[in-house]
This record gives structure tokens, sequence and C-alpha cells, in this order.
């Protein structure tokens, strides 16, 4: 499963070089990941079981600028599949020409809010991020 969303590079994402800051890069990514969870339908049922995904890791290469008044495209899909964490693959594209712009891997657990631990994933949701990871490849 892959989602795609756009965000149009506005005058308070840029830093003194006139270019995205790298810190709002963070936040496109996170939209990205919003995105790709309601698509995927992995939201308010964890939160009734009184699980969340929590982000324990994220690295981002940056590959070129992002400037006023471009769209870029955050592409979200699962890469990788644990007992208790999953890792998510983004990538994020100048939608007028394709250029790369930064790349990011995000690992979330699966946390506890009551026993305040990271626990293994549910059996269901194993199952349906094995389907979109086998659907990805």
């Amino acid at each position: 499963m892959l989602n795609i969303i756009q965000i149009k590079v506005r005058g308070y994402h840029l830093d003194v070089f006139q270019h995205v800051n790298n810190a709002r890069y963070l936040e496109f990514l996170e939209e990205g990941r919003w995105a790709f969870f309601d698509e995927f339908g992995a939201g308010t049922d964890l939160m009734e079981q009184g699980l969340a995904w929590a982000v324990v890791n994220i690295n981002i290469d940056f590959k070129a600028e992002g400037n006023f008044a471009d769209v870029l495209e955050v592409h979200t899909q699962f890469a990788k599949l644990g007992n208790r964490s999953i890792t998510m693959k983004q990538r994020i594209l100048n939608a007028k020409n394709d250029m790369l712009v930064a790349e990011a891997d995000v690992t979330y657990v699966c946390f506890s809010k009551e026993q305040k631990t990271a626990v293994p994933l549910p059996e269901d949701y194993k199952m349906k991020i094995q389907a979109a990871l086998s659907e990805s490849s």
C-alpha cells in the first residue's frame, strides 16, 4: 500500500536561505503518515484498546532543496514488520520534476498506555500490515 499526499511550500516553511527548513520536513513526513494511517484504518480502534503508535526512530536523508511554491509529494508505505514494531519508508518528491527531495525511515512501536511499554502488535494488525507489505513487493 502506498499513500501519496501533496503539500504546497508556503513562506512560513522557509529558513533564512529561502528553502524549506529541515525541521519542516518532519512535519511533512508526519502529515504523510497520518494520511497513510487514515487510509489504512489504524487509528481509533487501537486507541480504544489502549494502544498507540509511538515513534522511536527517524532517519532522514536530505537530497535536494524545496523552495517557495513547490508542490511536494510525500510517499508513505510500510517497509518492515517486527513483533512490536513497524518501519515505514517515506519519500518526498518535487511534483514538478519528480526530483527526490528527502527520504526517511521511521520506526514505530506498538505502545501500551496502561503498561507504559512496547507490546506485541495485535495479531489482526500484523496480518493487515503483512498483507500491505506483500502488496508493495
